[in-house]
């Protein structure tokens, strides 16, 4: 496979970045934002959970909005912020059945399935790497073809850490021994990709239109791309440049 992936310069404004796809065996992948359109989850945790919510007290929406908005930034970074079921609790709602309100909204981002395939023709290793909670993996899953074209699936709530946390980082390595200068991880969070680099993941890349409704995020503090098309040919195999 050495001769049709052999190398792939992503420019960023600042920066370029030379992917060697020789020199990878292991990719991780995020899953909201980077492999799915990151819509989905704005639109729930924005729009859709806030109406829900503040509904149930007629006269007090604004202070439940507010609560809601509060509780939500208090907690980021956290796994809390990422548990369905830990949401469910806190507000008496089932998060569950209020995401299968709008399940509609879940969707592959552009050439996601193309990419999957692409690195598994290559013998590259997928793992899914997802701070989200394992009722919503199982919810996307069932309505995507992302996880036939996975070899592992991994949710920081099997380890008690969210990706943000060394020891997230520290108990997968220990159960699936990749190899850190041989790994390629793809994520949208820069906060994410940051705990993954500090870590000793050198070969980052970050998704820097993880929203299709939202605009372009610029001067990301890694090398980024917009779309997998950006990886692949015509044909649908590793870029070679």
């Amino acid at each position: 496979t050495g001769s049709m992936i052999k190398i792939h310069k992503i420019q960023d404004t600042r920066f370029t970045m030379t992917l060697n796809w020789d020199n990878i065996d292991t990719v991780l992948l995020d899953m909201d934002g980077t492999l799915l359109d990151l819509h989905f989850d704005s639109y729930f945790w924005l729009q859709h959970l806030p109406l829900r919510y503040s509904a149930k007290f007629p006269g007090k929406e604004s202070e439940a909005r507010r609560f809601l908005a509060n509780e939500l930034q208090g907690r980021r970074g956290t796994l809390d912020w990422y548990c369905t079921d830990f949401w469910s609790s806190l507000l008496n709602l089932d998060i569950m059945a209020l995401k299968r309100e709008v399940l509609h909204l879940i969707s592959e981002r552009p050439q996601t399935s193309r990419f999957l395939q692409a690195l598994g023709a290559a013998n590259k290793k997928r793992i899914l790497a997802t701070n989200a909670h394992p009722n919503s993996v199982a919810l996307k899953f069932s309505v995507t073809s992302i996880e036939s074209q996975l070899d592992a699936v991994v949710t920081s709530h099997d380890y008690g850490y969210p990706k943000e946390s060394p020891l997230f980082w520290r108990a997968f390595q220990e159960h699936y021994s990749f190899d850190l200068a041989k790994t390629l991880f793809i994520d949208d969070s820069t906060s994410v990709l940051a705990a993954a680099r500090n870590y000793g993941i050198e070969q980052l890349l970050c998704i820097n239109l993880p929203d299709s409704q939202r605009n372009l995020i610029k001067n990301t503090p890694f090398p980024a791309i917009s779309h997998f098309e950006e990886l692949l040919t015509d044909n649908g195999m590793l870029k070679i440049i």
